[in-house]
């Protein structure tokens, strides 16, 4: 990441600051840079500089050593001694456990597509679509962005808070192991046919067939991600 994609990034996160006033808590704080985690915005290995998260956000130290805190339990910091705070860059061995808690918890919840709300399927088309749309224009650091959308869109399914947040946290982990592939349209090409198949067997009520595509999915993620961050 570039100086400038640096500052163009603080800049929008000042644009943020009106969400945290002065009774926030470093929650809210941790949530806006799970955000930009999420949002492909904040890159593994990128070091965070206090004074400027502190002066864009404008909170205090104290809590912004907090959020730090809060996302390193999360692992996607890493306290460096005498260093910093960095993002950190997800192992191979990470892969495994994340894809290990994704087979459970989104697999479980396509499975109850039929009950889901309106709302929430129709979440699940609207990241594809989205997808399809930016490979379009070429831009394939978004559909990574609407990729995570999809897989957020179907946990959702299941009407559960807890695991919608659960699952954003491995999401955050996740792309940040997206970025650590050398061609992002060569990574994300190939998966975004399998989630229109997915989509489109939840869409005509094939929940078997969905959930057998999202599994297949899963296995043939895995083995990229792992495979790719052995060096093998």
């Amino acid at each position: 990441m570039t100086s400038l994609d640096a500052d163009d990034w603080l800049r929008t996160l000042a644009g943020d600051r009106a969400d945290i006033d002065r009774s926030s808590t470093a929650e809210k704080v941790a949530d806006k840079l799970r955000a930009s985690v999420l949002g492909g915005e904040i890159r593994p290995g990128q070091q965070l500089n206090e004074k400027a998260l502190g002066d864009a956000l404008r909170v205090s130290r104290n809590t912004l050593r907090e959020a730090f805190r809060l996302l390193t339990h999360e692992r996607l910091l890493v306290h460096e001694y005498s260093k910093g705070v960095f993002v950190r860059k997800p192992t191979w061995q990470d892969i495994a456990d994340l894809y290990a808690a994704r087979r459970v918890i989104e697999c479980g919840a396509a499975r109850v597509y039929p009950r889901a709300t309106d709302e929430a399927k129709r979440a699940v088309g609207a990241a594809v679509d989205n997808a399809v749309e930016a490979a379009t224009r070429g831009d394939w650091t978004a559909v990574g962005t609407y990729n995570i959308k999809f897989h957020q869109a179907l946990t959702a399914l299941a009407g559960s808070s807890r695991l919608n947040e659960e699952a954003e946290r491995l999401l955050a982990e996740l792309r940040l192991a997206f970025h650590l592939m050398d061609d992002p349209k060569r990574f994300h090409e190939a998966y975004l046919p399998l989630n229109v198949e997915i989509a489109a067997h939840l869409e005509k009520g094939a929940t078997q067939q969905a959930v057998a595509a999202l599994e297949s999915y899963f296995e043939t993620a895995e083995h990229q991600l792992v495979t790719a961050l052995r060096g093998e």
